[in-house]
């Protein structure tokens, strides 16, 4: 049986919206796009590498799929040990909006109530169903209840608003720190997973 993963690029203040681009996001007046990068060196990289290739398949938002969908299949030669897994692996697409066929190779959308079709993924899914983005379907999965591991990379850096990864809904929802690592430039790389005891 898989676990379902959550990977998140996040500043100190909790933001996850638009890591990479500076155009990548702007709604709400966000204008701090691609504020990760400078974090980035090789050990977040290999953590990276190692998330996306050792993942079974992916979940994905609608527009975290649209973006990876127009970005991933016609990626750089410098960037295949990236694109290939994330080409070649299953999709799972959690949307209201798209419909069957997706054009992107080896996605599908996700079908029934989003924890029980998350359930059913776990069980058919040997390897980990790794969740990249998508902060309005983490918001989901965390409320539900249903993701088993947290994987976050936390830069030194406060970006003051912007969309955020966990549910704002008064809930308490402890967790244990299971791994944890301080990058070259003083990013850490955190896992947890719930403490449900």
């Amino acid at each position: 049986m898989g676990r379902l993963i959550v990977q998140e690029w996040l500043s100190f203040d909790g933001v996850a919206q638009a890591p990479g681009e500076p155009d990548e996001d702007t709604s709400d007046g966000f204008r701090h796009g691609g504020w990760h990068l400078q974090y980035f060196d090789e050990d977040s990289m290999n953590w990276v590498l190692e998330n996306v290739s050792g993942a079974g398949a992916y979940l994905l938002g609608r527009r975290t799929y649209e973006g990876f969908a127009s970005h991933w299949p016609n990626a750089s030669e410098e960037e295949q040990f990236l694109a290939k897994p994330l080409n070649t692996k299953p999709k799972h697409v959690a949307t209201t909006t798209l419909s069957d066929p997706l054009e992107w190779e080896n996605s599908t959308v996700l079908k029934g109530h989003l924890s029980d079709a998350v359930e059913e993924l776990k069980v058919q899914n040997d390897g980990d169903l790794l969740v990249i983005g998508s902060t309005k379907l983490v918001h989901a999965l965390a409320e539900h209840d249903v993701v088993d591991e947290y994987r976050l990379m936390v830069d030194p850096l406060i970006l003051g608003g912007g969309k955020r990864v966990f549910p704002t809904d008064g809930e308490r929802r402890p967790l244990r720190l299971v791994d944890s690592r301080v990058t070259t430039t003083g990013a850490m790389i955190l896992t947890y997973q719930p403490d449900r005891g």
